[in-house]
């Protein structure tokens, strides 16, 4: 997790103006929202909590809320200071998984790295443990989302869902798409394609 927002830090150094203001793969964010919201992964729990609560459970909605209102607070140069101080911090929001803050930094350095065109590598080896934790925990929905559909990864021995149609790639598009990234779409091939593009809207 520490060498995964290092790493990211390390991009978001080079980013230009008109970069940080460009939007990312998650709807409604730019790029300075989401690195305003990687900002707050070991901040500010009881505050989140409460606004989650007067939200009446909406958490998309008040991270969404937070992250926007800490980029127009802070400068970009003021944030990366912010990300790289914390990045060794193994806190994480109550009653997240152990795996949840690694597959966050995964795959929202991918709704920053992607729409810019920049090359952000995800390591193999911290990519599968998060594909399998998303695919294991109840937060994300993907079995739900994915129901009928196989999942079948071309550069390791891993596979989730119950079929008949397939959907092959990459753990690195896998996991994107378990998480609901349309982008990964591009990279993957299969049977199941058509269907999985159709669900996730």
């Amino acid at each position: 997790m520490e060498a995964e927002r290092l790493s990211l830090a390390g991009l978001l150094g080079t980013l230009t103006r008109d970069e940080w203001a460009a939007p990312s793969l998650c709807p409604g964010w730019s790029v300075r929202d989401v690195v305003a919201h990687l900002t707050l992964a070991d901040r500010e729990f009881t505050r989140t909590a409460l606004r989650v609560l007067r939200a009446r459970g909406d958490f998309d909605r008040v991270t969404g809320d937070m992250a926007r209102e800490r980029a127009r607070k802070y400068s970009p140069a003021e944030l990366v200071a912010q990300f790289r101080e914390t990045a060794g911090r193994p806190r994480r929001f109550p009653m997240s998984g152990a795996l949840d803050p690694l597959t966050d930094i995964l795959v929202h350095a991918q709704d920053i790295a992607r729409p810019l065109g920049r090359d952000h590598p995800m390591p193999l080896d911290r990519a599968l443990p998060a594909l399998h934790h998303v695919w294991s925990s109840v937060f994300y929905g993907t079995r739900k989302r994915f129901t009928g559909l196989r999942l079948s990864a071309t550069d390791a021995a891993w596979s989730a869902g119950d079929g008949p149609l397939t959907i092959r790639g990459p753990v690195a598009g896998l996991l994107l798409l378990s998480t609901g990234r349309r982008a990964a779409l591009p990279g993957l091939t299969g049977d199941g394609l058509r269907e999985a593009t159709a669900r996730l809207g």
